[in-house]
């Protein structure tokens, strides 16, 4: 089975690279970084996919900065839209399966339980409008399609919150950290696998996948540094006393009702994943 994974340079890609290369005989892995395919050029994804000729494509390239994004749209927009759009013609084309990483900012945050994947979407900031537009492309031109909304990515490839706060500690013996906003924490390794067992079936359609269970950023950062042994006094705030140039959803916990549905796997409590992560230093 060849498999064609953009982004293979970021945290997701990577871990899903070394995932699918212990199975040599079952995966033949075609990892693409940026300087490799611009996915924003048409004509470049389209010989990329001629050439390779895939049978299932994992789109995890995107543009991540949240806050650059407000002052970039334009950007944002063809790298996690417009450029959707051009990838998700080239997969039908071959018939092949498309997996598309989105994610829970695509939400308002104020449901004020979990969501679930037919929850209607109402994007707070530019990052969360161009990547649920980049779920329409995807829902309008595949016939053969995964989209995976997952949420506060962690993993040991690329920066993330969790080596932010490992930093942190060894400059600060105290932090602050907001409080009112709550989601789940999801280790790279355990979604990879998912995303593998997922691109085997013909489950087609919209998944929530994210470590179980839920915290604020708050209660994230005490138990990184718990988990750690690190002595550091973390004092909840609030969002207002730290504004950021994007606002971002006060809730924002995904519901598992699809991988129920399917009898699929879930994924593990976050804290377990995040000892797991730790453990492995």
């Amino acid at each position: 089975m060849k498999v064609l994974i953009t982004g293979a340079g970021g945290q997701l890609g990577t871990d899903l690279i070394l995932l699918l290369r212990q199975e040599p005989e079952r995966y033949q892995v075609f990892p693409l970084v940026r300087h490799e395919l611009d996915i924003t050029n048409r004509e470049e994804v389209e010989k990329a996919l001629q050439t390779i000729r895939p049978d299932i494509v994992i789109h995890t390239a995107a543009y991540t900065n949240v806050d650059r994004a407000e002052t970039e749209p334009d950007k944002a927009y063809a790298v996690n839209a417009t450029a959707i759009r051009h990838l998700a013609k080239a997969v039908e084309q071959l018939q092949a399966k498309l997996v598309y990483l989105s994610t829970d900012y695509i939400f308002d945050g104020k449901k004020g339980s979990p969501y679930q994947e037919s929850d209607i979407a109402n994007p707070l900031n530019i990052y969360g409008k161009s990547k649920l537009e980049g779920e329409k492309f995807v829902q309008s031109i595949s016939t053969r399609y995964f989209i995976v909304r997952t949420s506060w990515l962690y993993g040991r490839h690329g920066s993330n919150f969790v080596k932010t706060m490992l930093t942190l500690a060894q400059e600060h013996s105290k932090l602050a950290v907001v409080t009112d906003q709550v989601g789940s924490p999801t280790y790279t390794v355990d979604l990879a696998r998912f995303i593998q067992v997922l691109m085997e079936t013909d489950h087609y359609g919209i998944f929530h996948a994210a470590n179980s269970g839920q915290c604020s950023w708050y209660e994230f950062s005490t138990a990184i540094f718990e988990e750690s042994g690190l002595l550091v006094s973390v004092q909840p705030c609030t969002t207002a006393e730290f504004p950021r140039p994007a606002a971002r959803p006060a809730y924002s916990v995904l519901e598992h009702r699809a991988i129920r549905l399917h009898a699929l796997p879930d994924l593990r409590p976050w804290r377990e994943a995040l000892k797991d992560y730790l453990n492995r230093g």
